[in-house]
């Protein structure tokens, strides 16, 4: 079974998006921001994170640059799905190492499917 950790600081996304993953059989864990998401990560190792980036506490950014220093997680899969859509933002999350950026607005499907194929 795949794991998935969604990091959003908005509700309804989480909820969607939590909702979406459960039917396609993924376990799936939640955070509300990115120091909630590291304590998650020292316990469980999921197989993708999929990221905000505009959060309280430890945005995305940082999130990520925490995740790709620990040797455990370097096989875990990071994908951002953020409003911030400028291509210097695209820019900067891949050269962070994001496997893939996405942008707000949305398609649950498109979502599901983007994860499922880097999988």
């Amino acid at each position: 079974m795949s794991k998935i950790l969604i990091v959003d600081d908005e509700p309804n996304i989480v909820m969607t998006l939590e909702y979406a993953f459960r039917k396609q059989g993924f376990e799936v864990f939640i955070a509300r921001d990115g120091s909630e998401a590291l304590e998650i990560l020292n316990k469980a190792i999921p197989n993708v994170v999929l990221l905000d980036i505009m959060m309280p506490n430890v945005d995305g950014y940082e999130t990520l640059k925490k995740i790709k220093q620990n040797k455990v997680l370097e096989n875990t899969k990071v994908v951002f799905l953020t409003a911030k859509n400028k291509m210097s933002d695209v820019e900067k999350g891949l050269a962070l190492g994001a496997d893939k950026y996405l942008t707000k607005p949305f398609s649950v499907k498109k979502i599901v499917s983007e994860i499922a194929e880097l999988l």
